[in-house]
């Protein structure tokens, strides 16, 4: 399963990727200073939303397109992601970081990086990535 170094690779291996920390100081990546992904630890809110069933491992925060493809990785495998009331109305999803395979994460950091990145930059890196 995947790691917090994983994820490091992988969004450091994409065009104009930068990691500074949050605004909790904990690890995040940017595209030209806009968030794509980042470590989501669960609040005070978010545990009492999730009752019983919240993870308790690393948790990846995402960016994704829109709320369609939320929704589509929600219905997909919910082992694997989730939400809480936090994120309504806001295209990210949340990751058990744990139960992600590596090429699953691959996909899914990129097109968050796609989600965020500037038109240009992005179909140019389209291009040379094939």
């Amino acid at each position: 399963m995947a790691t917090w170094d994983d994820v490091r690779r992988i969004a450091l291996a994409l065009p104009e990727t930068t990691e500074r920390g949050s605004h909790d100081d904990l690890p995040a990546w940017r595209v030209r200073d806009k968030l794509f992904v980042w470590e989501r630890p669960l609040r005070r809110g978010d545990l009492a939303a999730l009752g019983d069933a919240a993870p308790d491992g690393p948790i990846l925060g995402a960016r994704v397109p829109d709320e369609g493809a939320k929704e589509a990785l929600l219905a997909d495998d919910p082992e694997v992601y989730f939400t809480t009331p936090h994120f309504d109305g806001y295209p990210a999803v949340l990751v058990r970081l744990d139960r992600i395979g590596v090429e699953e994460l691959t996909e899914l950091v990129t097109e968050a990086w796609y989600a965020r990145a500037p038109k240009r930059l992005a179909a140019q890196f389209r291009t040379t990535a094939g």
